[in-house]
């Protein structure tokens, strides 16, 4: 028998979306990016995380989701670990850890296509909301 996974949840544009806990290293208050010419679109930037240098990726845009519509909102941001260092998910809200029996996780809709197909490896039924989760292949979330 399978063990639940911890999953780290998140809102994204009033969707609840979620990461493995193991992925993530840390929740943060958004930090200044600095811009970078000519990077793929949703890539933010780069930040200084503590002497650090991590790229931000918008993970709005990459979902292919709208703006958010309250100009001036704190946002936050997810720092995962990847194989080629931190990368930095900017998120509207972070949520809880929730434990997903691997029973509980449904594969995507066949008529679900674009790029959001490329990035959720399945979804779970809450009582409240669906949970998107995310693959932990974070080269192909962030665009690189």
């Amino acid at each position: 028998m399978s063990r639940p996974r911890q999953i780290c949840t998140f809102l994204l544009s009033e969707h609840l979306f979620g990461l493995d806990v193991d992925c993530v290293l840390e929740v943060i208050r958004s930090q200044p990016v600095t811009q970078v010419p000519l990077a793929p679109e949703s890539v933010s930037g780069l930040m200084n995380l503590r002497g650090q240098i991590v790229t931000a990726i918008d993970l709005r845009l990459r979902l292919g989701l709208p703006e958010q519509a309250t100009e001036g909102a704190q946002k936050m941001s997810i720092i995962v670990r990847t194989a080629e260092g931190p990368l930095c998910f900017s998120i509207d809200d972070v949520g809880d850890v929730l434990e997903i029996a691997p029973t509980d996780l449904e594969a995507l809709p066949e008529n679900m296509m674009g790029t959001a197909r490329k990035m959720i490896e399945g979804v779970a039924k809450l009582p409240s909301q669906l949970l998107l989760i995310l693959r932990s292949d974070f080269n192909s979330l962030a665009g690189l």
